[in-house]
């Protein structure tokens, strides 16, 4: 496993357990520590320095919070490369797939489209609720991905409303939203 790599990842992950309002200067100055990530993720992505299952997922998570279509799918890919391989030693093959299923999603909702799985919550202004969903995946195919049913996902919208903090305002929500 590459340890940078695995401390770019837990960075990310750190940065994320607070809570930092939407177009707030604390959220601008995350997310050019996000492309930060990024920028040394794919250097060590060119060098080589990725080979591990562990390396992938790390990978992936970075590159899922991206900014452009083209950071989500290389989320994607990677999430996927790292399921292919197997176990990791710090997150299973479930996470992987999870993870590469969750960022189609993400791609898909950027693009405007309905996602496949079910993974991408967004807040409306008055409650949380899931990105519209394409009708025609199972549950199955959820399940096979390690996402929970449809309304498993359903209920976690409802609890997020429950927990507060509606998110964004309309007016300075992002495009895709």
């Amino acid at each position: 496993m590459n340890q940078e790599l695995r401390d770019l990842f837990v960075a990310d992950q750190t940065e994320r357990r607070g809570d930092i309002a939407y177009d707030t200067p604390d959220y601008w100055q995350l997310r050019e520590r996000d492309a930060q990530r990024r920028s040394r993720v794919n250097e060590l992505l060119a060098q080589g320095g990725v080979s591990a299952p562990d390396d992938y997922f790390h990978a992936a998570l970075i590159f899922q919070h991206g900014e452009t279509l083209e950071d989500i799918w290389q989320a994607h890919e990677l999430a996927r490369k790292a399921a292919q391989m197997g176990a990791t030693q710090s997150m299973g093959p479930k996470d992987s797939r999870w993870l590469a299923a969750a960022a189609l999603d993400r791609w898909l909702m950027y693009q405007g489209k309905p996602q496949k799985y079910g993974t991408q919550f967004v807040p409306d202004g008055k409650r949380w609720r899931l990105w519209d969903v394409d009708p025609g995946t199972s549950d199955a195919e959820r399940t096979a991905n390690h996402v929970p049913t449809l309304q498993e996902q359903l209920k976690q919208a409802e609890l997020y409303t429950q927990d507060g903090g509606f998110g964004i305002e309309k007016d300075k929500a992002p495009q895709w939203l």
